[in-house]
């Protein structure tokens, strides 16, 4: 009983997170303006969404990633964080 309190009162909380059941997006769900900007697909060593409005995803090559391309294909915000993992706002 106590854990589905608990369950019910962090979903409140942080209404954006994806629920558990949902499976993990595939790379065909990013956009090809996106893909283009992060370097092409064969630069993605992996992605997985964070939440609704947010995808992870880390990258074979950084140095390939265009945040001005990705701005422009619609992605709201773009944090670049050491190792080549990128961290995409794509909606608000």
């Amino acid at each position: 009983m106590f854990e589905k309190l608990q369950r019910a009162f962090w979903k409140a909380l942080t209404p954006d997170l994806v629920a558990e059941t949902v499976a993990a997006p595939t790379q065909n769900e990013l956009s090809a303006e996106v893909l283009s900007a992060l370097g092409g697909a064969d630069n993605l060593k992996s992605q997985q969404r964070v939440a609704l409005t947010r995808v992870r995803v880390q990258l074979e090559d950084a140095g390939r990633l265009d945040e001005a391309g990705l701005r422009a294909s619609g992605i709201a915000g773009v944090m670049v964080l050491p190792g080549g993992v990128v961290h995409l706002l794509t909606g608000l």
